[in-house]
């Protein structure tokens, strides 16, 4: 099924509610536990005046005590069990957010173009997707455990105190409004703060990352000190961002440890001298005292939450920006899930350019290529071979015209139903750190084991693979490193020959092997092109001298087109690098 561009909301608040609406059973649960624990510890209090005004009778021995003691026991036992409780589905439904979050990023991040990778390190990605993960078990942990029991608290002793007093619950509810305006707007001011450490950690995450990823250079060119002292100062810069963030948050404690001193000693002085008058009993004493302390400490759990949440709030939103950016190539509304099935492609007046460039790469292309034609794609450097073999595979949408696949724009297919009916062997091969056999498999999840073998026979790796210390089970290192170039490009032209797609591109699909290696895979190749629409790209001419046309391309344009041996014999762009390579006067048969 498609991704929606829109899968992931780019702000903070709606990509959390997102959440909680999708758990909406579970968190309503859990806020009807908290509320009704914290319920519980207010009754608790109220428990305690009762028990102490009991006590202060005149005949101890007929003294009530004993039912009010019942109860503020029992009020503990509640709260107690109620805590374990939220406790318990907080795990499972914050936990299972978490994990929601990574899968959904994911998904999101791998619908971007190829571009969008090539501007973002991939370090500077994963550690994003793990810190947006982070940061929104932390909002909702802190939501939920640090600001909704305070908030009760607060709301319990607005009712209790008007029993005692109206006035002091009027008093408190005006003490709380300044503390929490002051903190409020303090840390809404520190935001800025918070999303730049954000952003200072997420550039340390991917510059560790692309230094691992290419440590071969690192020792080739003796760079491990300069490297150490790179990462030095990136994570300098990262440290001076955590420490200002962290700063920020101590002026906001202080702030409030002032302010709710301040209120603390206002409401007990009023207690007493409301006692010394006799309008209040020692048991409302208590109260007040209690609930005055209570709310103390739930205040100060509350502002640095509101603090904290502003602190993770400002990283997701820093985080959102980048992986939850609207997909530049999205599956258009009603996209077919057909792919390709004969192979006959054609650009009808096509123009594009890249979205940070000015010059298109092609303007008012037209070309056709027939079900089962053989085309190779051959120029100088920068004519636009590569792009012409990307908008094949949709990675970048144009600007004017279509480009039709067996007659359907390719714009009305879904991008996987698209690339499902396209085999590609890049000249780069992506390899996983996983066995030989996944990831030939790669290409056919549902291939056999005995089909995987015949691919690799066709490819000409077989023999390599069985020599290997575990064989197909082999774990192949990060990137493929435990193999050489040709290995490598030999298990790419495997997985083309498991996915027996209808399109082939090669990309210079031999540009690594060795001249023994090539002449085998080349054979291999002759038997992986029959029937199939092929579009190679090759900077030696030579491999494409048994190809049924060539189109030379060169600034975006077509500057020759026909077979290798009318494009010798025009004497034109062909037969110049032809013999630039090779010094060969004609194309043998």
């Amino acid at each position: 099924m498609a991704v929606s561009s829109r899968s992931v909301p780019n702000r903070p608040w709606p990509f959390l509610l997102k959440y909680l609406k999708l758990r909406r059973w579970q968190f309503g649960t859990l806020a009807v536990l908290v509320v009704s624990a914290g319920t519980c510890a207010v009754a608790v209090q109220y428990g305690m005046k009762l028990v102490v005004d009991a006590m202060v009778t005149t005949d101890r021995v007929a003294a009530q005590v004993w039912p009010p003691l019942l109860m503020f026991l029992g009020l503990i036992a509640l709260e107690n069990i109620l805590w374990r409780c939220s406790g318990w589905l907080g795990c499972r439904a914050i936990v299972a957010t978490g994990a929601d979050v990574r899968v959904d990023l994911f998904q999101h991040m791998i619908g971007h173009p190829m571009r969008y990778f090539a501007k973002h390190l991939s370090g500077s990605l994963s550690s994003r997707i793990t810190a947006t993960a982070g940061s929104t078990g932390a909002i909702l942990s802190r939501l939920i455990w640090n600001i909704t029991p305070p908030a009760v608290d607060f709301i319990g002793a607005v009712v209790v105190l008007t029993l005692v007093d109206y006035r002091m619950s009027l008093a408190l509810v005006a003490f709380v409004a300044i503390v929490a305006s002051i903190i409020i707007a303090f840390g809404i001011r520190g935001r800025a703060l918070h999303r730049a450490y954000g952003q200072e950690a997420a550039v340390v995450g991917g510059e560790l990352v692309d230094t691992v990823t290419n440590v071969w250079a690192v020792k080739a060119f003796s760079a491990r000190e300069r490297e150490r002292q790179r990462l030095a100062s990136a994570i300098g810069i990262e440290a001076r961002a955590q420490r200002k963030s962290w700063m920020y948050l101590e002026k906001a404690r202080v702030i409030h440890d002032v302010c709710l001193w301040i209120m603390a000693g206002t409401m007990l002085i009023w207690a007493l001298r409301a006692w010394q008058s006799g309008s209040v009993s020692a048991g409302d004493v208590v109260l007040v005292s209690a609930l005055t302390f209570r709310i103390l400490h739930g205040s100060r759990d509350l502002a640095l939450a509101l603090v904290e949440m502003s602190q993770e709030f400002g990283i997701v939103a820093e985080m959102l920006e980048v992986i939850g950016e609207r997909h530049a190539i999205s599956d258009a509304p009603g996209a077919l899930p057909v792919q390709p099935t004969q192979g006959r492609i054609e650009f009808r007046n096509v123009t594009f350019r890249y979205p940070d460039s000015k010059k298109p790469v092609f303007q008012h292309l037209d070309l056709v290529i027939p079900p089962g034609q053989k085309l190779g794609l051959a120029g100088p450097s920068g004519g636009g071979k590569s792009t012409l073999l990307a908008l094949i595979q949709r990675l970048d949408d144009v600007q004017h015209g279509e480009i039709l696949i067996d007659g359907v724009p390719v714009s009305a297919m879904s991008q996987d139903s698209l690339r499902a009916g396209i085999a590609v062997v890049p000249q780069d091969i992506s390899l996983f750190r996983r066995s030989v056999m996944e990831n030939i498999r790669y290409s056919r999840p549902d291939a056999s084991d005995e089909d995987v073998y015949a691919a690799a026979r066709h490819a000409q790796c077989d023999a390599f693979i069985r020599r290997l210390r575990h064989g197909y089970d082999t774990i192949i290192g990060e990137r493929g490193a435990t193999l050489s170039g040709g290995q490598r490009q030999r298990l790419g032209i495997a997985r083309a020959f498991l996915k027996d797609a209808p399109v082939l591109i090669l990309d210079e699909a031999t540009a690594a092997l060795d001249t023994k290696s090539e002449r085998a895979v080349q054979r291999a190749l002759q038997n992986l092109i029959s029937g199939r629409t092929v579009i190679a790209v090759a900077h030696r001419l030579s491999t494409l001298s048994q190809f049924d046309r060539i189109v030379m391309l060169s600034e975006g344009k077509i500057m020759e087109d026909g077979s290798p041996e009318e494009l010798l014999a025009r004497d034109g762009l062909f037969s110049s690098l032809w013999n630039a390579q090779s010094g060969m006067g004609r194309v043998s048969a």
